[in-house]
């Protein structure tokens, strides 16, 4: 690689997991790494881990940390960019304040660090690189710890007034299942992750049977990672199944309503869950959908983010190389 090549560094922050990578000026992806997100220590332990995962990717793309033109963030929570700082990162452990996120890997590069919704930069990759790339507008799905939407309207990216897009806080069932954001019947409380797990641990204790947790714990696992999931829904887990088929239903249910109001070209699934499941359960998010279209004749393609897990990370360097310096 020439000396002076500019190469930028990406990071999505998930509940589970750190995923980083490092790319050159033309979005190709020269390494990557990923680290598991920590459960203790809170905002300072997942600075920690994010600045162990950049080194690792930079270590995979034959570069010197130093060497990075700047890093972008993809975050959960209350991104202020000017400041630097995420606050109220619920799927996040141990983040419930502001944290200066952004000026604590600029300390540890020594480069600009660029703030922006992890949802929001990974439907801009999907936009830009992936699935998503034939249409001028999408909605982008990331199916997860939470359930987060990102939107991209007639070419240019939309937030809003800066919440826009958040698809997983739509009400699908009016006096539902609590939301881990407190309110009742979000899409979020049946198709988070982390909520599909509350619900499990519940059920358990109701006296219930699950291989859930035997997986997870036979995989050295702290939560009900996607892997555990689909591990799982391969061996019959009747309970594995039932609430993933709520998942499937408000999911669909969801999505119809983002795409009536906003008639997109085509809709992206990715996440966490959304890459591990695959192409079986795009198709059944959009047979799930189907009935809850208004237009149903010409419904909008329902498309697996092309990029997978690294659709984040890769956003996120999108967004650092996007963003002048200065």
């Amino acid at each position: 690689m020439s000396p002076t090549a500019r190469v930028y560094g990406g990071v999505d922050l998930g509940g589970t997991k750190i995923q980083t990578a490092v790319v050159g000026a033309r979005g190709k992806v020269l390494g990557e790494a990923r680290e598991p997100t920590p459960t203790t220590g809170g905002p300072l332990a997942v600075a920690e881990a994010i600045t162990l995962a950049m080194r690792q990717a930079t270590l995979a793309a034959d570069i010197d940390p130093g060497a990075l033109t700047a890093i972008g963030v993809g975050s959960p929570g209350e991104v202020d960019e000017k400041a630097g700082t995420v606050a109220q990162a619920r799927n996040v452990s141990g983040w419930d304040g502001a944290f200066p996120l952004g000026p604590a890997l600029a300390e540890a590069f020594g480069t600009r660090v660029v703030l922006g919704n992890d949802v929001s930069v990974a439907t801009r990759a999907e936009f830009e690189l992936g699935a998503g790339k034939a249409y001028k507008s999408i909605i982008g799905v990331f199916w997860g710890t939470g359930v987060g939407g990102g939107l991209v309207l007639d070419g240019r990216e939309w937030s809003g007034r800066g919440a826009a897009g958040e698809i997983g806080h739509m009400v699908v069932r009016i006096g539902g299942r609590r939301c881990g954001c407190g309110r009742r019947g979000c899409l979020e409380a049946y198709a988070g992750r982390a909520s599909m797990e509350a619900k499990a641990r519940r059920l358990v204790k109701q006296g219930e049977h699950t291989a859930l947790f035997e997986i997870m714990e036979k995989r050295g696992r702290t939560r009900l990672t996607s892997g555990v999931w689909e591990r799982a829904l391969q061996d019959g887990d009747k309970m594995a199944g039932r609430l993933i088929d709520q998942a499937v239903e408000a999911l669909g249910a969801g999505i119809a309503s983002a795409n009536n109001l906003l008639d997109v070209e085509a809709i992206v699934i990715g996440g966490g869950l959304g890459t591990k499941l695959g192409d079986p359960f795009v198709e059944r998010i959009r047979e799930a959908m189907m009935p809850h279209l208004f237009v149903d004749d010409r419904p909008p393609p329902l498309l697996l983010a092309a990029l997978g897990d690294l659709s984040g990370a890769i956003g996120a360097a999108l967004v650092a190389k996007a963003k002048p310096s200065g």
